[in-house]
């Protein structure tokens, strides 16, 4: 053989086999790309000099794991599309007189002419579209967008390194499947599933035994702090469910309706049934795959819109009021208020709203209408019973809120800021309180906003009520006790820079909040959420589209031979295509269907792990939930479209 042989032949395969190696090199320059953008987004130093930046710094390394783990599944997962309509090709290969040898050198030089096309096309596409996403990520923040140009050299040999490995492993899995089959066996690999499957009905029960776990702790989880918990948990039971239920279940559904002769035995059910059972077994993990990327798609995506566009209404209820002070009664609270009421008249600050009371924050476990509180000591039985307690003393309350509201002894009034309290009574620490009314609304107090468990905002009579509950709570937590607070905030119409300073001035008084200072944080939290959201659900979609392709193209070829020999049997033309186009339908929908049910019963459990984060506008994640399905279905209707053209190209041959 001369030297050029082997990449000569190479590429010539490469050019034959393009529409499967082109969509996949254009994955992999896209995936390598978005790789390298998000890696050198995470180290620009014009983040990191932001205000807010540590949030988002957090937020792009956790994408750049993310991305990492999803290149390597999707390349892997996609490669395996070429080799197996390869291995007919190979096996010729073999049988005219070429070696196993031969045919791994042949593979190296395609896969290293592949590797070196996505990796230099991905790093050009990558460092050139770098300073494209880092404008819009300055635009979300709201900052400006500073001149230069920002090239890591360290990104790119990071890039280089991982995805040459990934390719590596590509190439070495592919040598060991044609390495361990005999030339017959790589021949038929092409028509594996030509086999009736087989009914798995004990896969099947898994799968769904998994999938209603996963809606049964999604539609029943009520407290944050255990949605927080639990939410991986039931991603984790929801995604083998589907996997199972994709691959087993409708199989065994398919076949159910086979053995029900009334309804399988007319021409059109006949067809489409006998047709799906075979469908379902070549591209049940595909048909998966698609499902919960989709899924993952329209969850990212809905979350961190609403989160954006919601922001201000969360910066609001963390921060009720512009500037704010927390001050220890025991530690001189009165003085430091003073001082701040002296610091606004000194800087001629114009004070258009106060609010000022005493309050006791402690947790305690909930029974009912029973409080205690327990050293827990990492009891994660005890997570989902975890409640905060604030108790306030009626003459504040009154005169925060300007009410007047009375209490005789051994009454209480009661507000719950997530969940309602329906009990005629409560009892803390063994001594219970009339409750006379349940409260609409509480003075804002950012501390308490920020609390991921069920909070209790209790009003009792007076502040020796509020002593004695802070003795009961100190008699258990000892050292670790909370003292009796003092919340003064005020609201001011100067502008931001302005609330800024005061604000630094009173940190030199004591503990003090700032909405306009917070505001850099949340937005490069919030922002960055939205980033990676939008990042990721770009990459994802990517990801369903080429699945989708590739589903399309294997169908193609899997039901040219079907499409003849209906035609044979004596089936019209029409009628042929008819009956594929409503299997392709019922199949190609399947996940979408699914992805929206997924989505729909995870909402529940979204909404409160998004209360963790002070995001609390239900209407507005449901508004977006609703909007990102709808153009998710438009986007997958437009890929259907495209892609059953190539089907059908195909199967006319």
């Amino acid at each position: 053989m001369t030297k050029g042989f082997f990449p000569e032949l190479a590429a010539g395969n490469i050019r034959k086999n393009g529409k499967t190696y082109v969509p996949y090199m254009i994955s992999s320059i896209i995936t390598i790309a978005m790789y390298y953008i998000i890696c050198s987004l995470a180290v620009n130093p014009g983040l990191t000099d932001m205000m807010g930046a540590e949030p988002l710094t957090y937020m792009l390394n956790l994408g750049t794991w993310v991305v990492t783990v999803f290149s390597v599944i999707f390349l892997f997962y996609t490669s395996s599309f070429i080799i197996k309509r390869r291995k007919r090709e190979f096996g010729l290969y073999n049988i005219l007189g070429m070696e196993k040898f031969h045919l791994a050198i042949t593979m190296g030089w395609e896969s290293l002419i592949t590797a070196a096309i996505s990796i230099g096309a991905g790093l050009i596409l990558g460092i050139v579209l770098d300073k494209v996403m880092y404008m819009i990520l300055l635009k979300i923040l709201g900052a400006g967008v500073p001149l230069g140009f920002f090239v890591s050299p360290a990104i790119i040999l990071k890039t280089v390194l991982l995805f040459a490995a990934i390719f590596l492993l590509i190439f070495l899995n592919s040598v060991r499947q044609i390495s361990l089959s005999k030339p017959i066996e790589l021949i038929r690999a092409s028509s594996e599933g030509e086999k009736e499957p087989k009914t798995k009905i004990a896969m099947a029960v898994l799968g769904a035994l998994f999938l209603g776990a996963g809606y049964y702790i999604a539609l029943t989880t009520k407290n944050p702090l255990e949605a927080f918990v639990l939410f991986f948990v039931a991603a984790i039971c929801v995604i083998i469910g589907t996997y199972l239920l994709f691959t087993a279940g409708s199989i065994a559904l398919l076949k159910a309706l086979r053995k029900n002769k009334r309804f399988y035995y007319k021409r059109n059910h006949f067809i489409s049934v006998s047709g799906m059972i075979y469908r379902m077994k070549q591209n049940a993990a595909g048909l998966a795959n698609i499902c919960i990327l989709s899924t993952m798609v329209l969850v990212m995506i809905s979350t961190t819109s609403s989160m954006m566009v919601g922001m201000n209404d969360t910066l609001a209820a963390r921060y009720p009021n512009d500037l704010c002070l927390y001050a220890l009664e025991d530690y001189g609270a009165q003085q430091q208020i003073d001082d701040v009421k002296k610091l606004q008249k000194e800087e001629n600050i114009n004070v258009t709203g106060e609010s000022e009371y005493r309050y006791l924050s402690f947790a305690a476990v909930q029974d009912g209408d029973k409080f205690e509180a327990l050293n827990q000591n990492g009891n994660l039985n005890l997570v989902g019973r975890v409640a905060i307690l604030i108790v306030v003393p009626l003459d504040d309350y009154n005169e925060a809120m300007g009410k007047s509201e009375s209490l005789e002894d051994g009454e209480v009034l009661i507000y719950a800021n997530r969940s309602s309290y329906d009990y005629p009574d409560i009892s803390i620490g063994g001594e219970t309180f009339t409750v006379k009314k349940t409260l609409d609304g509480f003075m804002g107090n950012g501390i308490t906003a920020a609390n991921v468990a069920d909070s209790y905002f209790i009003v009792v009579k007076d502040m020796d009520i509020v002593r004695d509950i802070y003795g009961y709570q100190e008699g258990v937590y000892g050292e670790h006790a909370n003292d009796i607070n003092h919340y003064y905030g005020f609201d001011t119409d100067e502008d931001e820079e302005t609330q800024v300073e005061i604000y630094n001035k009173m940190m030199n008084i004591g503990l003090a909040e700032s909405r306009a200072e917070a505001k850099t944080s949340f937005l490069g939290l919030y922002g960055g959420f939205f980033f990676i959201g939008v990042f990721l659900g770009a990459l994802f979609i990517m990801a369903t589209v080429l699945i989708i392709y590739y589903k399309q193209i294997s169908e193609g070829y899997e039901d040219k031979g079907r499409f003849e020999i209906m035609q044979k049997v004596g089936l019209s033309r029409a009628e042929v295509k008819s009956s594929i186009r409503s299997q392709v339908l019922t199949v190609f929908f399947l996940p979408l269907i699914t992805a929206g049910i997924h989505t729909a019963v995870a909402f529940p459990i979204l909404k409160d792990l998004l209360a963790v984060l002070n995001f609390t506008n239900v209407k507005l994640y449901l508004i977006a939930t609703a909007v990102c399905y709808l153009v998710f279905a438009v986007m997958y209707v437009i890929v259907y479209i495209f892609t059953s053209r190539t089907y059908y190209r195909i199967v006319k041959r």
